[in-house]
Formats: structure tokens, sequence, C-alpha cells
């Protein structure tokens, strides 16, 4: 085939891959699922722009908010580049979440659960850029910084139960028949929110507080002098229970389960993940936290949230307890 052929015949395929979602048709399970991933992916990566912006000391390189010193555009100063560029990175990822909420209801079979939770995604994003909005107003609050992280790690809740719903068809996974195991998966999430929270804090009171040496920020002083030290210890010990935990559970898993590898798998990446995290945690503190380290310990921190969100996916729903009960008579080994 002749190359001009051949060019026309990719650009057609890919007009009509643009024109599917719109089309009487709608857009296929298969294609909504890849979106869903893809929101899911930039969702995640703002989180690290978010982190960037403030460990360049640029969270006032724009002091008022939604504009840039009083303009449309940011003038040409680094910091302010900085945080103008994260604030449009932010609006990119504001349109790719309105895009996964209309392609969900044009999704054929249309499916009520991923309609809602695609729905979610934009108003987490414009409740993101209001609390940022907030957060620049009040000069790098603590409260206001540690709240921004915290929604964002909320909407990337919602972005991995899209990715992991429109992966699956309904009843397409068994239900699951041990109880114990299900629930001991589901107590890492709230473990896992707790060591984020640490980690905010950690961040809030130690020397990266978001603005540049000229300027004052306020940070989190709760115990004096003492609050960073404070901090970065019960953040480090609530990590270390975290991949205690998450070792227990996979053993437990697999003690009790024979098939279901997507779960110990998700369980595997955590604990790895988890190792990872607490080796660069180590050498930061002894290094006196350089940035650079901590935009890596942010980057898998946010990766072990969405490996937690996946494993208690993966964990699936109770079947009914006369189901279990027939379950547990017919395998009295699994007790």
């Amino acid at each position: 085939m002749p190359a001009p052929q051949r060019h026309s015949t990719r650009l057609s395929r890919l007009l009509r891959l643009a024109r599917e979602p719109f089309s009487a048709k709608g857009i296929s399970p298969d294609r909504f699922a890849r979106v869903a991933l893809i929101a899911l992916v930039a969702l995640g990566l703002i989180v690290l722009t978010g982190a960037a912006v403030r460990l360049t000391g640029s969270g006032l390189g724009c002091p008022d908010w939604p504009k840039c010193y009083g303009r449309a555009v940011a003038p040409l100063e680094t910091h302010a580049l900085i945080e103008y560029g994260n604030r449009l990175l932010s609006g990119l990822v504001g349109i790719v979440a309105i895009l996964v909420a209309v392609l969900a209801f044009r999704r054929r079979p249309f499916r009520r659960d991923l309609a809602a939770l695609a729905t979610l995604l934009p108003l987490g994003v414009v409740a993101q850029a209001v609390l940022g909005g907030f957060t620049v107003r009040n000069k790098l609050a603590p409260g206001f910084v540690m709240a921004h992280f915290a929604l964002s790690m909320l909407i990337v809740v919602a972005a991995a139960a899209l990715a992991w719903r429109a992966r699956h068809a309904p009843g397409q996974r068994a239900r699951q028949h041990d109880a114990l195991s299900a629930w001991a998966v589901r107590a890492l999430l709230p473990l896992g929110a707790l060591a984020i929270f640490a980690g905010t804090a950690a961040t809030a009171a130690g020397p990266h507080a978001g603005g540049n040496p000229g300027q004052k920020i306020t940070r989190l002083t709760f115990d004096g002098g003492g609050t960073y030290d404070w901090t970065i210890h019960r953040h480090g010990e609530i990590g270390l229970a975290l991949g205690v935990a998450v070792v227990c559970v996979l053993l437990l898993v697999r003690r009790r389960q024979q098939s279901d590898r997507l779960l110990e798998r998700s369980l595997l990446v955590t604990a790895g993940l988890l190792a990872l995290q607490g080796a660069v945690g180590l050498v930061q503190y002894a290094l006196h936290v350089p940035g650079e380290l901590v935009f890596i310990h942010v980057g898998l921190a946010t990766g072990i949230w969405i490996s937690l969100l996946w494993a208690v996916a993966a964990a699936g729903r109770l079947a009914p307890r006369e189901a279990r009960a027939v379950t547990v008579v017919a395998q009295p080994s699994a007790r």
C-alpha cells in the first residue's frame, strides 16, 4: 500500500475513534474502561505537580486567585510560572474529568453506578480548585494545605472505584465467601489513610512549607519546636505498622484462598511499594529532607493509596451470610 494511502487509512481510523463516543451507538465498555483508567492516572499525576509547587517554594508564586498578580497570565518569574503552570494542568485534568463524566452517560449499555462515580470527578476537581484558592488566600495555612492533599486522595478514591468497576460487568466476579480475608483487607484502608494524614502533618511542620525564603509561611506548631520531630516519628511508626499489616494480610489471604491471584498481586504490589517508601523515608530523614526525595515520597504515597484501593476492590463484596455458611461446611479446612 502506498504511503499516502496508509496515512489516509490511519487518519480515517482516528476520526472514527474520535466520533464513536458521540455517535448514536455511544462508547463501548472496553473503551470507556480505558478512558476511566486514563482519568485515574491523570488525577494521580496532578498530586505530583501540586507537590512540585510546594517543594519548589512556589505555593505563593501567584499570591492571589484565580488570577496571578491581578493578571490573567502569570508574569515571567519562576515561582509564578510554576504555580500558574500547576493551575493550567489542573484545568486540563478538569477537562478530562468532565469528558469522562459525559462519556459515562454515553456508554452502552448504560450503567448508573459508573455515571454516578464519573460525575464525582469533575465535582471533586472544582472543589479542589476552590479549596486551592482558599489555601492561597490564607497564605498556605497548614490546615488548608493538609485538607487540599486529603481532598486529592478522596478524588482518587472515586477515580479508582470508577476504573475498577468499568473493567468488570455486574456479577462478573464471584462474591467473596471468606469474611475474615475481606475484612482484613478492608481494615488496611483506614490505616493507610492515617499514614497519609500523618505524612501531611509532618510536611506541614517541616522545612517545605511551600513558600520561598523571602516569604513567611505559618507551620504546624502544636508542640512548639518539637512538632516536626514528633510528627515525623509518628508518621514513620504508622507507616511501619501499615507495612507489617499488609504483609500479614497477604499471608492470611494466601493461606485461606486458593484462586484469587488478583487480590494477592494487589497486596504484593502494595507491600513492595511500602518497602521502597520506607527506604526513601529513612534516606530523606538522614539527608535532612531534600526536596527531591520528598517528591519521590509523595509519588510513592499516591501509588500506595491507589494499590490499597485496588486491593480492597479485589477483595470483593461479601456473599450473603447463608452462602458463606454453606461454603464453610463444605470446606472445613478453610477455618
